[in-house]
This record gives structure tokens, C-alpha cells and sequence, in this order.
């Protein structure tokens, strides 16, 4: 008689999520499902205590991986070299614009190597990115079929759709980004009243009531004094920025801060350094000079000395080490730049960012930033502090004076939004979903480690990067999980460092366990495919944390004290 042998804990692992099968016929796409939710344990986000006391996963892949990695990205460059000898002795057409002959004498418009990623790497892999989804980007969407018949430089849509796509690639974290009528009836009233947009700033015709009416509960809800609201996150970091700091001025920003901060920086005319991402001992050094040795070649002291960090790193998952910062700005006598695009609603007890997480006063940091785009399902930013602050901003930020008011309707989903988190709309819903979103997070992070992939970033971000390190594992990764129905978001060089690819995956509340379980079953069978496993800790397998639902679902600023 042949051996029998007990399943290792992948297979236990992958028989019980098969036998949670996700159905998707009938899954909804109409955002969140307002169904009770039951067994669950009752357990929302742990205590500030809890959270500090728990590190980060930042694992190192085996050495190998690095070798094939540096490996496959030069194979790839050497074939784009020999693509570029063709195209330059009439062997193959070339489909990317360049100059004219007449040309050649001026400043080239195009970067060399730019040129050369983006016509012999980029355009090779590039339907991978920018498709085009045809339904509201809830739990589920559909997503429009294309093929390209010359190497993805051009594409053409077939007419078909993949239906009941599931979404792991949307920053919808609270499942806001909903058309239920019942839930959105005040946006349609509001647009009745007010129309679609204003078509004016709010210093000249553009100052609605709902307007002031946002900001004041954006403020309460923070628990500072002020805040002002603007219609473009990217721009609230980029065009405030410049308006509390400039020349004389001392930036300290994260070396993973988003681009909107790295521009703002760069705008203000601010001298800027970078420390180590979450480096305590790298800021203190920095600090520490710049307090005793001041500005360059003067020796004067810096007007501001401004740290720039954020709630949650978006792609590396990773939480600020707040109170850290905190002491250290305290300490050193600097100001602070908080951007909680990703956390305001998404962390936290009650949804209020990390600073809640932490259990600290919201009036240690100086300036509160924060984006309605991703939790709160809309669009636009805000600036948030003391009052002085705010009032000096709408006088002297571009976004404030120059930049269109909010959009009627979008102002009312944000207002709904909110209220319906503090509870002002009468129901739980809000807090509901806050406390879903991160039992969902550490199902999803938990069962992920035992299957032994490397994801990076905290246990509470909802943001969870998974390491595929090779280009070529890169781009089959997301074409297989496209053919299994799962929508995902792949990253490679230059947006990461070359040797640290990744897909990352954004939880919302309004998955289901069901839903969850399909793209773990999925994930444990094409992490052996493609040899996706790099992780060489041993996770003991963790009490199940999740419901048993499976229902379908230059005049100084005031920083200067």
C-alpha cells in the first residue's frame, strides 16, 4: 500500500479557501452591502498600545533573487539594444515619436534613456496598466477588453467586457465610492440645488455655504480649530508647501514621500535633505546639524526647520513612526507636515487617521493634511491646524486663491461621507465599516504570511504590497490574476527601486470574506506557479479574526512663533 501523508499547512491552506469558493455570479456592483454582519468577534483596531508595540515586516528576499533580478532587467537591455540596431537599419518600424532630421542640431526634446525604457521595456508589458474599467470601481467592476496587434502600441477594444472583475487595486477603503440610492439621495438633492460645478474660486463668486459647512467638520472631526478644503489633492501638497516655507527655509522629508510632496518642496525654493524612511536616528542626525550648524556657508539659523512625513506610505504599507517624530520635533524646536491621504478614515478606532492610532493630541502636529479621494469616495484635500494657520493659507496659497471651489456634489458626498463615519447621520454604518476595513486587513496580511509571500508595511495599513521582484514575474503575475477575475495593481523600476517589483493590494470594507478567500485561493495557487514564495520565516498559523459572513456584498508664515 503507497504512503499516505498528512497536507502540509499550504494545502490545508488551499483546500479550505477552495472550499470557500467565491461565487461570482452573484456578487454585486453597487458599492457596499449594508447587511448585518455575523460572528463576528467584535474586535476592531487594536488599542495605540497594541499597534506600537508591534514591528514592521520588512524581509530581505534571498540573495538568488536580487542575482535573477539585476539578471532579467539586463537581458531585457541587451535585446533593446539589438531592437534599436534594427529600427536604425530599416529592419523594423519604429512607432515612437522622435525629431525631424532638420532637428538633430537643437536640444533633444526626449531623455536618451527615458526614450530607450520606455519604447524597448515599458511598451512590451504596458497592457498591463491603464486598463479600461466600465462600471463603478466597488468591490467589483467590469473591465473592457482590448488587444493590440503590434506589441501593445496601439490597442483596440473588442466590445466585450470581463465581467465581475474583483477590485484589489481601489483606494475605495470604506466602500464610499457607492451609487446606492439610499445612501446618496443628499448628493442628488444637492445637485438639484446647486448644479455641477461653481466655475469660480472661492475669493470672488465660488463661496457656497456647504463649502464652509465641510470645513467646519472637518475641523471637528480632526479636533483642531481650522481647516480649508480644496479640489485637488495632489495640489493641496504642491501648492501649499510653497506658501510655508521658501528660501532660508530647511525641508526634512521621508525618502518614500509622495510626489506631491517632493514638488511642493521643490517649488518652495526650501533647502531640502532627505533621512531614511521611518529612521529615527537618521531625522536626529539631521536635526541635530541643522541646529548647530544652520544654513550653509552663513551659519545663520534656518527661518523654519519643517518635517515632512506620511500616515501611511502607499507603496510600501508602512505607518509613520508618529510619536517618534512627535518627541524628536519637540525636542529640536521644528515644525510638522502630516499627509494622511491614505489614513484619515482608513486607521484608527474611529476612522481619524494615525494620530488616533497613536492615541496623540492632533494639536502636536502643526500642519494636518489629508485627501478626500481614497476613504471618503470624492475628491480634492484638505489643510487642517490652528486657525492662524488656515487664515494665512486662504490669503496666500495658489490652490486657495487661483484653483476652482469644490464641486457642489462632490462637497455633499464628502459631507455624507463623514457624518455617516461620526455617527451625525443617526447610524452605524460608518463605524461599521471603519472596524470591517481592519478586520479585512489582517485576514488578508495574516493568511498572506503563512503562505509565505514577502509583504511589506504594517498590520494595520490597509495597503499591502506583495514582493514579485522580477519583471518577468512582474507582468505574468498580472496577467494571470486578470484571467482569474481579480483586478491588481502591479509597480516596477523606476516607480520602486529596480531589485523590489511588487503588486499592491488596497482592502476595503466592502469585501467580503468569500471575496477574500477567492484571491487567497487564487494567490497560494499562482505563488507556486510562478515561484512566488520568497519568504524564509515561519508563521505559525493565527486564530481566525475574521466574521463567518459570506454574504455577496515672502511674508512669513504662521509657523514663525
Amino acid at each position: 500500500m503507497g504512503r499516505t501523508t498528512a497536507p502540509g499547512p499550504n494545502e490545508n491552506l488551499k483546500i479550505q479557501l477552495n472550499g470557500n469558493n467565491f461565487k461570482r455570479a452573484i456578487c454585486k456592483k453597487n458599492g457596499y452591502h449594508n447587511k448585518p454582519q455575523n460572528g463576528s468577534n467584535g474586535a476592531g483596531p487594536r488599542s495605540s498600545r497594541q499597534r506600537f508595540q508591534r514591528p514592521e515586516s520588512f524581509e530581505q528576499a534571498p540573495m538568488y533573487v536580487a542575482v535573477m533580478t539585476y539578471l532579467g532587467f539586463g537581458i531585457v537591455t541587451l535585446f533593446g539594444y539589438f531592437r534599436d540596431f534594427l529600427r536604425a537599419v530599416g529592419l523594423e518600424k519604429c512607432h515612437i515619436a522622435k525629431e525631424r532630421e532638420e532637428q538633430k542640431d537643437f536640444v533633444p526634446l526626449y531623455q536618451d534613456f527615458e526614450n530607450f525604457y520606455t519604447r524597448n521595456l515599458y511598451m512590451r508589458v504596458r497592457d498591463n496598466w491603464n486598463r479600461p474599467i466600465c462600471s463603478l470601481p466597488g468591490p467589483v467592476f467590469d473591465v473592457m477588453e482590448r488587444v493590440s496587434p503590434d506589441y501593445n502600441w496601439t490597442f483596440r477594444l473588442t466590445g466585450k467586457t470581463i465581467d465581475n472583475v474583483i477590485n484589489m487595486g481601489s483606494y475605495n477603503y470604506l466602500g464610499f465610492a457607492e451609487n446606492d440610492s439610499d445612501f446618496i439621495k443628499t448628493v442628488a438633492d444637492r445637485t438639484q440645488e446647486y448644479g455641477l460645478g461653481v466655475c469660480s474660486t472661492r475669493q470672488e463668486m465660488g463661496n457656497l455655504a456647504i463649502h464652509g459647512e465641510l470645513e467646519q467638520l472637518v475641523a471637528t472631526f480632526l479636533g483642531v480649530e481650522s481647516s480649508m478644503a480644496m479640489g485637488m489633492g495632489f495640489a493641496t501638497n504642491s501648492m501649499n508647501i510653497p506658501a510655508l516655507v521658501g528660501k532660508g527655509c530647511l525641508i526634512l522629508s521621508d525618502e518614500l514621500n509622495h510626489t506631491s510632496l517632493i514638488l511642493g518642496a521643490r517649488l518652495s525654493g526650501a533647502t531640502i535633505r532627505v533621512f531614511k524612511h521611518n529612521n529615527m536616528q537618521s531625522l536626529e542626525r539631521l536635526l541635530r546639524e541643522a541646529v548647530c550648524s544652520g544654513q550653509p556657508r552663513t551659519h545663520r539659523p534656518w527661518r523654519k526647520i519643517l518635517i515632512m512625513v506620511e500616515g501611511i506610505y502607499s507603496m510600501e504599507g508602512s505607518v509613520v513612526r508618529l510619536p517618534d517624530i512627535v518627541a524628536l520635533k519637540k525636542k529640536y524646536k521644528a515644525y510638522l507636515y502630516l499627509d494622511e491621504a491614505h489614513s484619515i478614515g482608513a486607521v484608527g478606532p474611529t476612522g481619524r487617521g494615525v494620530t488616533e492610532l497613536f492615541g496623540l493630541d492632533p494639536s502636536d502636529i502643526d500642519v494636518m493634511m489629508g485627501t478626500f479621494t481614497k476613504s471618503f469616495g470624492a475628491a480634492g484635500g484638505y489643510i487642517a491646524g490652528k486657525k492662524e494657520l488656515v487664515d494665512y493659507l486662504r490669503s496666500h496659497s495658489h490652490c486657495a486663491v487661483y484653483a476652482s471651489a469644490l464641486s457642489p456634489p462632490i462637497t455633499e458626498q464628502i459631507l455624507r461621507a463623514m457624518k455617516c463615519i461620526m455617527g451625525l447621520d443617526g447610524t452605524t454604518v460608518g463605524q461599521a465599516r471603519v472596524h470591517q476595513l481592519a478586520e479585512n486587513t489582517r485576514y488578508f496580511r495574516s493568511h498572506l504570511q503563512e503562505m509565505g509571500f514577502i509583504i511589506y508595511g504594517n498590520d494595520d495599513s490597509p495597503v499591502v504590497p506583495i514582493l514579485l521582484y522580477m519583471p518577468g514575474k512582474v507582468v505574468a503575475f498580472s496577467r494571470a490574476m486578470l484571467k482569474r477575475k481579480i483586478g491588481v495593481v502591479v509597480v516596477g523600476f523606476p516607480a520602486t527601486p529596480i531589485t523590489e517589483a511588487r503588486a499592491r493590494f488596497c482592502l476595503s470594507a466592502t469585501h467580503t470574506k468569500a471575496m477574500l478567500d477567492q484571491v487567497l485561493f487564487d494567490l497560494n495557487e499562482l505563488g507556486d506557479d510562478l515561484c512566488l514564495k520568497f519568504s524564509r520565516r515561519k508563521y505559525s498559523p493565527r486564530p481566525q479574526r475574521h466574521n463567518n459572513d459570506n454574504t455577496d456584498f515672502e511674508q512669513d508664515s504662521p509657523l514663525i512663533d
